[in-house]
């Protein structure tokens, strides 16, 4: 099964990360995750809104729900990846009153691994079967890195993922050998800083 490909490269969400850290925290909100941070916060009504239009767009995505085999399956999955970037691009000029938001944060996150992926991939000379492997192996680390921030995403939905068969679902550990380690902050925040180990 493709979920045993070890990452061919690491996504650096650092930026995304310092971005999160530095966020004011709420005691009653909703606790999000990413690697290396988890923080407390309060979503209010509109990302409430765009976070459960999210989830429904992002549970039918193919690349989300079918395993690739061939060629043809790769070309429909970049094809779903530039869907999913395109509703995420939408969805963030919904919330461009609330660009330090943690809804929009996730959402970057989510259009920056897709950036980090299709650059990987077109550096991917041919689909030769080595090619091939590297491919398959990003991609499941990407669809990965989807599925558990939409998992992050539906908490601020307060709405459960629709769609997604069981077969296709991750937990919500991050896999932290795919993602480059961020320097520390010296913002005070550091006990947010979630331990590699």
């Amino acid at each position: 099964m493709a979920r045993d490909l070890k990452p061919p490269f690491k996504f650096d969400i650092g930026g995304i990360v310092d971005r999160l850290r530095k966020l004011p925290v709420s005691v009653d909100g909703v606790t999000i995750t990413l690697p290396f941070v988890e923080v407390t916060l309060k979503p209010d009504g509109l990302e409430r809104k765009v976070a459960r239009e999210v989830v429904i767009r992002l549970a039918d995505r193919r690349v989300l729900n079918a395993w690739e085999c061939c060629d043809g399956c790769i070309d429909n999955a970049l094809k779903s990846l530039l869907e999913i970037r395109q509703t995420i691009v939408e969805k963030q000029v919904e919330l461009s009153s609330k660009t330090d938001g943690v809804l929009f944060l996730l959402l970057d996150s989510i259009r920056d691994a897709i950036r980090q992926f299709l650059t990987f991939e077109q550096r991917l000379t041919r689909r030769s079967s080595e090619s091939r492997e590297l491919y398959f192996a990003a991609l499941e680390m990407l669809r990965a890195h989807i599925h558990r921030s939409l998992i992050q995403i539906s908490k601020i939905a307060d709405v459960e993922i629709p769609g997604i068969s069981a077969s296709m679902r991750y937990d919500d550990n991050w896999q932290l050998e795919a993602y480059k380690k961020p320097h520390s902050s010296s913002s005070g925040n550091d006990d947010r800083l979630r331990a590699s180990e």
